[in-house]
């Protein structure tokens, strides 16, 4: 079954310029942007991070945790920097007068009351139906966001080692990687990374962009520091690649949710589990060799799902070990009226922070009335059926199985027999009840047999 839904969208404002949709004249816009008119000689501090040699079994995680004091200074660097920018006035309300409290229950979810967020939004329409769309850079977009809004370049190191300079030029040619505000933030030292900025990269996960990620959450070493990534149709408003990241200093309720093993691939020590007993059905990447190979995991997973047409939130926890991806629907049925009027009154979009169960209020009267019933009504409008789950997950599965057979072929390894199995017992789960409106991607592989 074809959709074709659009809903009504107020995205929240992330930069102080979002509301110029025009293009950009050349030679100059006289605002200092960060686009091509305005950044010849421009300079900002660039964090050259070391750059795990991610084929060697002798970078693992366990050797990440040994480097803090270099990997100390990101964390710093970012709350440094947001810091300045704070007191130069750049946000659009002070997010640290915003009261917040755990509601008390199982879980242990995060309410926050921040009605800056409901106030300051502007109208528009956006399409929910597709989880990639071609960027358009008529529409708002990060380069045209003020170059006084990006805190610092974040970059591989040349020579392995952490480096820092603090008036480094920026290099058009090949397209930095920045870090910049949101100016509506959520909470302390939310920021937005923002891949390869001037190849202008549609909303959509690639290898690359997805490793780049994680290194972030490596460097900056902090438990309470995360990175959340939402698709088109999972409740992205800006269609331009982009991940956000801030600091809550207690744990996100799925951190504690239980999960059940579903795999162990021997051959790149990648633990993948399904969250278990938790409102929002969801799988957990845990890496246990190197970075590249949860990486690559959890890349192959969301091309997966975008290549199919799934819309899904990304949470990376745990400085980087843990890996959360949910499939999603809630845009979906609020396009096709399945949403209750009362959730619906709240405009709370659940997007990676809620689902992860810190839940941005917008009302008082909903802060106030805030409760785990509420959140949880919330939240079951956002998972997956039991059924649609299930054949999601084969289907991803059936996606990393090629990809590790490809590799498998490329270097005549073997591909752990376990795997296949788990692979195979899904595949039946999913012939036992198969759901109509699920359209399996195509895949030339080979399959183990």
């Amino acid at each position: 079954m074809s959709l074709s839904l659009k809903i009504k969208r107020v995205p929240t404002v992330v930069s102080n310029y979002q509301k110029e949709e025009v293009g950009r004249r050349s030679g100059g816009c006289g605002r200092n942007c960060f686009n091509m008119c305005c950044l010849p000689g421009a300079k900002l501090p660039l964090y050259a991070y070391h750059g795990v040699d991610s084929t060697s079994d002798e970078k693992a995680f366990a050797e990440l945790e040994d480097a803090d004091i270099p990997m100390a200074f990101l964390d710093s660097l970012i709350l440094g920097e947001w810091e300045d920018r704070m007191q130069r006035g750049l946000f659009r309300y002070d997010v640290t007068a915003c009261e917040t409290t755990v509601i008390p229950g199982k879980y242990g979810f995060i309410a926050q009351l921040n009605e800056s967020r409901h106030q300051r939004k502007r109208p528009t329409e956006f399409r929910v139906d597709k989880v990639l769309l071609p960027f358009d850079g008529n529409k708002f977009n990060f380069t045209k966001v003020g170059q006084e809004e990006v805190l610092f370049q974040f970059e591989a190191s040349e020579n392995g080692e952490v480096q820092y300079y603090q008036n480094a030029p920026i290099d058009v040619e090949n397209s930095p990687n920045v870090v910049a505000i949101n100016v509506s933030p959520i909470e302390y030292g939310h920021v937005l990374l923002i891949p390869r900025i001037l190849e202008c990269l549609p909303q959509r996960i690639d290898h690359e962009s997805f490793l780049l990620a994680l290194h972030m959450a490596v460097e900056a070493a902090n438990p309470f520091f995360r990175i959340g990534y939402n698709s088109l149709g999972a409740f992205a408003t800006i269609n331009h690649l982009h991940f956000q990241a801030y600091y809550l200093a207690v744990p996100f309720p799925v951190e504690k949710a239980s999960t059940k093993k579903i795999s162990i691939i021997d051959n790149c020590g990648v633990k993948i589990s399904e969250l278990r007993n938790y409102p929002v059905r969801g799988l957990a990447f845990e890496g246990r060799n190197t970075l590249q190979e949860l990486s690559n995991m959890v890349s192959d997973t969301c091309v997966c799902l975008q290549e199919n047409n799934i819309p899904y939130n990304v949470l990376i926890s745990d400085c980087g070990k843990r890996v959360f991806v949910f499939p999603q629907c809630y845009a979906e049925k609020q396009a096709m009226g399945e949403v209750g009027t009362e959730l619906l009154d709240t405009q709370v979009n659940p997007a990676v922070w809620e689902i992860s169960g810190h839940m941005v209020l917008k009302r008082k009267k909903d802060y106030e009335e805030a409760s785990e019933e509420n959140a949880l009504r919330l939240l079951a409008e956002v998972s997956l059926s039991e059924e649609r789950f299930q054949e999601v997950k084969a289907l991803i599965f059936h996606s990393i199985f090629c990809s590790l057979n490809e590799e498998a072929l490329d270097s005549e390894e073997d591909v752990e027999v376990q795997f296949a199995e788990d692979l195979l017992g899904m595949k039946l789960k999913q012939q036992q009840g198969s759901h109509s409106a699920m359209v399996a991607g195509t895949h030339d592989c080979l399959v183990m047999q």
